[in-house]
């Protein structure tokens, strides 16, 4: 994949420091993913809600890159396997004072009993 790939968009701005859905519902996640195409945050697999997966299957957007704090890496939805991408526009990652999981102040002290840990 690079940069003159229709799938990615290096100026579209995240969407928010959170995933976007959790946010409006009140819910929680663990790690973070950022759309390639448009720039949704989407909460992770490992997740309660999988909202980056949903995004991706409702939008038929196949790319996603993490968003979490030094991760840069690219990952293919229909080739099921990691992929290349440029640098995407910033910021790169949600701010380094939101803990993982996050965000501060909701997520649940039984959160790994809740993904099944």
């Amino acid at each position: 994949m690079t940069s003159t790939d229709p799938d990615i968009d290096p100026t579209a701005t995240p969407s928010g420091t959170g995933c976007l859905e959790c946010e409006s519902t009140g819910s929680w996640w663990i790690h973070l993913r950022r759309c390639a195409t448009c720039g949704h945050i989407g909460c992770c697999d490992d997740s309660l809600n999988r909202h980056a997966t949903a995004h991706a299957t409702h939008t038929s957007h196949p790319l996603i890159q993490s968003f979490e704090p030094g991760e840069d890496w690219f990952w293919s939805y229909p080739l099921n396997d990691f992929a290349d991408g440029p640098r995407l526009a910033d910021p790169q990652h949600h701010p380094t004072s939101q803990p993982v999981p996050g965000p501060a102040g909701r997520v649940p002290a039984d959160w790994q009993v809740q993904l099944g840990g």
